[in-house]
């Protein structure tokens, strides 16, 4: 099963409630959590990292907090899922680092390096603005919408 982290489910969310209020200076953590319902700590942890990683920035002060380093539509969701969870392999085999007793008798490592590729050129092209309620009503791109169905 391909799933996200918790943690990249909840830094996508966060970028995502960034871009909807990107006329706003800053947005705190506690905003952002409150929003979603996701713990403050954790959240604060991921957004840390994010700034850290180049796709936010912290504002100090008293009315500090994050905003997105670029517009919503130059960041994608493979930069967010990358700066927290580390490269994404949906088999060990495909990473190259690990050895495996059955290389030389394997028929599946080359289909899945293929699939791996086609699922990260995907969340490549999904941006942050992709991820936007554009029509009123909530509802994922048609391109999110076919990974949700792999897993």
């Amino acid at each position: 099963m391909l799933r996200l982290t918790k943690k990249a489910d909840y830094g996508l969310m966060a970028l995502k409630y960034l871009a909807e209020h990107a006329g706003e200076p800053s947005l705190s953590a506690k905003d952002i959590a409150e929003a979603y319902h996701i713990p403050p700590q954790l959240l604060a942890k991921i957004l840390q990292k994010l700034t850290r990683e180049g796709l936010l920035r912290s504002h100090a002060g008293m009315n500090g907090g994050y905003s997105l380093s670029r517009d919503a539509k130059e960041i994608s969701a493979f930069e967010v899922i990358r700066a927290i969870d580390g490269p994404l392999f949906i088999t060990s085999c495909t990473t190259g680092t690990s050895t495996c007793d059955l290389t030389a008798s394997c028929t599946i490592k080359e289909p899945l390096a293929r699939v791996n590729e086609s699922i990260v050129e995907l969340l490549r092209n999904t941006r942050i603005s992709d991820l936007l309620d554009h029509s009123g009503r909530e509802e994922a791109p048609p391109e999110l919408v076919t990974i949700a169905s792999v897993s």
